[in-house]
């Protein structure tokens, strides 16, 4: 998460999962990446309160401390989370600890198969597949100074993002009723998966359904 959001809950959940390149234990359903300055006390509060509705288990950052790089903590947040959201907000390409959170979520995806989804909050894809626009802007002074390695890794990562279909909050005359279908999915995600996990277990199809109604 890019700064100052939440604080972050105890008693995780353990829950198997697997995919077809790698498995690995996660602790939470969902990673939630963005600009807090954007979106963490309205967009993203009203995303939490739909998620805790849904009993979805979803990491929460505060106070953990901030560079230019994230830190341990958060890269075993992201790869022990089930899903990625990531909320691609003008201002997001405006910090570095943005960009690199990115870049582990993307490599998260390739390696181990973690389900990414996007929203594109009143910011247009395109701006972000091309770094255009005002999120262009932000991208652009993000990156003096950094080496051209740096800037082509961010590039190749926010071109790669915006790939991933998702929703985009211009198209919705209801924000709400978009929160709604983005826990809708997120929670059949789970559901669907938390099944294929068990698939081989006898007799256990009637006890899952049971659970997941």
């Amino acid at each position: 998460m890019c700064p100052a959001n939440f604080a972050i809950q105890t008693s995780p959940k353990m829950i198997s999962s697997s995919s077809s390149s790698s498995s690995w234990h996660s602790i939470y359903d969902v990673f939630p990446s963005f600009s807090g300055e954007d979106v963490r006390r309205t967009f993203l509060s009203h995303v939490h309160e739909e998620f805790e509705r849904k009993g979805i288990f979803t990491f929460k950052d505060n106070g953990i401390a901030r560079s230019r790089s994230i830190g341990p903590e958060l890269e075993r947040a992201i790869r022990e989370s089930r899903i990625a959201i990531v909320v691609l907000s003008r201002n997001y390409a405006s910090s570095s600890w943005c960009l690199n959170e990115l870049l582990q979520i993307m490599e998260q995806r390739r390696s181990a198969g973690q389900t990414v989804m996007t929203v594109f909050h009143q910011l247009d894809p395109s701006d972000v597949r091309k770094q255009i626009g005002e999120f262009g802007k932000a991208f652009k002074k993000t990156c003096v100074g950094k080496s051209s390695e740096d800037k082509q890794r961010w590039k190749n990562a926010l071109t790669e993002v915006s790939n991933i279909a998702g929703e985009h909050s211009e198209k919705w005359d209801s924000e709400a009723d978009m929160i709604k279908k983005i826990a809708t999915d997120v929670s059949k995600l789970l559901n669907s998966t938390l099944s294929r996990d068990f698939e081989d277990i006898i007799g256990i199809e009637s006890h899952m359904q049971k659970m997941i109604s």
